[in-house]
């Protein structure tokens, strides 16, 4: 799959595509319905498939302080749009010029002009353009005038994750917010990720023999509430159990929020400076403040037994 960062990377003998256009933050199940048929129409039409995203979040240039929390950096997005057979990604830089581009220039600079679109696949609240004036039905006018289709498609399914609510990002992140993550993972369609690198810390969990790795999140990074968590640490090409520690470590009065993951039942592993990723499948326990040492050790004890047949459940 190819990854473009602006619009001159765009190959100059790029031919017709199928583009669909949105941030895509997460790629949830409602997000795949859309790539999946912006990847199935551009199968039936002989052209790639092309997602228009962002970067940074278009809120944070229009009301800056705004980002919102993110459940997946481009990369990953990247990734999981090329399990969908998508043949290209293009992100855009949103700068505050950009911002000021109008729905009808928008259309010709990007869609025309570069990408040639055939085909244009996107949900029913699709906004774009300065100020958000452009919509689904300017898009169609637009088609008519430039030769592609406009396809509208149900961005939402909807599940018992959010008491019914349709799937979105902002319920997910929500979710995630609140500890939920089982039903982040109900409307992503796989466990909720947080990458970073494996930073040195206090290293009381190793003096305690639960040595963790104390990830360092990537910016706006969507964290789950503070508590004790059951999943998986992806590090150097292996998925080991883990149990993963959310908080301040308000055992010893800290002060600073971080993720660290125990991998279950490995001795040695040397993982400071790597890049890892931190899947969350369950809640177990919220954060909490112990009478002595070894009623921490006891707790710290029982949680890995519970992350362990948690993880084994899953197969």
């Amino acid at each position: 799959m190819q990854r473009w960062r602006g619009l001159e990377d765009i190959p100059e003998d790029w031919g017709r595509s199928v583009v669909t256009i949105g941030s895509y933050d997460g790629v949830h199940r409602g997000h795949q319905l859309i790539i999946k048929h912006a990847v199935d129409r551009a199968r039936e039409l002989g052209v790639p498939a092309v997602v228009v995203t962002f970067d940074p979040h278009p809120s944070e240039v229009v009301r800056p302080g705004s980002h919102p929390p993110l459940l997946a950096p481009h990369h990953r997005r990247c990734e999981l749009m090329a399990e969908l057979g998508v043949d290209a990604v293009l992100i855009l830089p949103f700068t505050s010029e950009f911002s000021k581009l109008s729905p009808a220039d928008f259309v010709v600079k990007v869609l025309v002009d570069k990408l040639h679109a055939k085909a244009v696949v996107e949900g029913p609240n699709f906004r774009f353009g300065h100020k958000a004036a452009g919509n689904v039905e300017f898009l169609a006018e637009q088609g008519k005038v430039y030769d592609f289709e406009v396809e509208v498609i149900d961005l939402y399914v909807s599940g018992a994750a959010g008491g019914g609510r349709p799937f979105s990002s902002t319920l997910t992140r929500r979710l995630v917010a609140e500890g939920d993550v089982e039903g982040a993972r109900e409307i992503l369609g796989r466990p909720h990720r947080v990458e970073g690198v494996v930073v040195r810390g206090a290293q009381r969990g190793r003096e305690l023999g639960f040595p963790t790795a104390n990830v360092e999140t990537l910016p706006h990074t969507a964290i789950p509430a503070d508590g004790v968590y059951a999943g998986y640490l992806h590090a150097q090409d292996e998925i080991m159990p883990a149990a993963i520690s959310v908080g301040t470590n308000p055992q010893f009065d800290g002060t600073e929020r971080t993720v660290e993951a125990y991998a279950i039942d490995r001795v040695g592993l040397d993982l400071y400076g790597l890049h890892v990723a931190v899947d969350f499948l369950a809640y177990v326990r919220g954060q909490a403040k112990f009478d002595s040492l070894e009623a921490l050790l006891e707790q710290m004890a029982a949680d890995v037994k519970r992350c362990k047949e948690i993880v084994a459940a899953e197969g």
